[in-house]
């Protein structure tokens, strides 16, 4: 993309995120929007004055914008690269057999395909069938049990009720599945979907829950709103996985030969990088110990772990078995 080229796609992407965000934009939001400096922004949101309709929020000493109104058909059509975008979304999440997802993605792209006029479709459909031939998901080695499609419809139903749900569930390693009423936090989705959800009679924190192994999910008559401090990303972050344990302060050295990838991973969404001569040292703060261990066993004696010292063990510990594993 050349520079002019590149100058419009950001104007454009402004545009529409001076529309979709109700609230407005500062010049600040809209710089990082699309990775500009303040000044540039600013020259930006005068050009787009010149053309919309900008109206000004003014908030104490903070002033936001926003274009009032809607953007005409013009600016909303979407295009074929975004249409097989979502249709790669579609095959992917049914390649994993999580197939009560592909269904609700598949519906929203019938929606938008046949919102569009005539011509557009025509136009767009040599294009979108082309590139939907040749786009996949990869999907890694790993469970693939499907949700059934009740269940995900009721843990949405409730937390869009700001109501608890209640279910059987069939915990690992149980013979009998248990009754259960929780305040349903939010949803996570990868290989397996999970609900986050807090029993609303004890103390302990919030908690994942897989939709796999719910049974007789319903909607229940109990108000159980989410806590209007939760932030899910937040919450995720705690953790390296999916197990959930106190934080630990994590200390990683990446030796010379593995720095570049190491540079290029995400270990944490809140990790830090220092260069340290050659190596590179990654801090972060998590609980999950094991899934970090098992991660880090695949780096095959690339990383060295520093801290914390129960890290180390519960490696020399899998390490161990692993061992035992090819002696046998």
């Amino acid at each position: 993309m050349t520079d002019r080229m590149a100058r419009l796609d950001r104007l454009l992407s402004l545009v529409h995120a001076l529309v979709d965000r109700s609230e407005g934009m500062t010049l600040d939001d809209m710089a990082a929007h699309i990775n500009v400096n303040r000044r540039t922004a600013e020259r930006m949101r005068d050009i787009i004055m010149m053309h919309f309709d900008l109206e000004p929020i003014v908030e104490g000493r903070t002033k936001r914008w926003r274009i009032a109104g809607k953007l005409g058909r013009m600016f909303t059509r979407p295009n074929a690269e975004e249409l097989a975008a979502l249709q790669a979304e579609v095959v992917g999440y049914r390649a994993a057999d999580q197939h009560a997802r592909a269904d609700i993605l598949a519906n929203l792209l019938n929606k938008i395909r046949g919102a569009l006029d005539g011509p557009t479709r025509a136009r767009t459909a040599p294009d979108f069938e082309a590139l939907a031939q040749i786009q996949r998901i990869f999907i890694p080695a790993g469970p693939g049990i499907p949700v059934a499609p009740d269940i995900l419809a009721a843990a949405q139903n409730a937390i869009m009720a700001g109501v608890m749900l209640e279910f059987d569930y069939q915990a690992e390693g149980k013979a009998v599945a248990e009754w259960r009423r929780v305040v349903p936090y939010g949803l996570v989705h990868g290989a397996l979907s999970y609900l986050v959800g807090k029993q609303p009679d004890n103390d302990m924190p919030p908690a994942f829950y897989r939709l796999d192994r719910m049974r007789n999910a319903k909607v229940s008559d109990m108000l159980g709103a989410i806590p209007s401090d939760f932030e899910l990303d937040k919450w995720m972050a705690k953790s390296f996985g999916i197990w959930r344990e106190d934080e630990y302060d994590v200390v990683l050295r990446v030796k010379p030969s593995a720095v570049k990838r190491a540079q290029e991973w995400r270990f944490h969404p809140h990790q830090q990088m220092e260069q340290d001569g050659a190596e590179l040292v990654i801090h972060f703060q998590a609980g999950g110990l094991r899934e970090l261990a098992e991660h880090l066993f695949t780096w095959g004696g690339e990383i060295v772990i520093e801290e914390p010292l129960a890290l180390r063990d519960i490696m020399i510990e899998r390490l161990e078995a692993a061992r035992v594993s090819v002696s046998r």
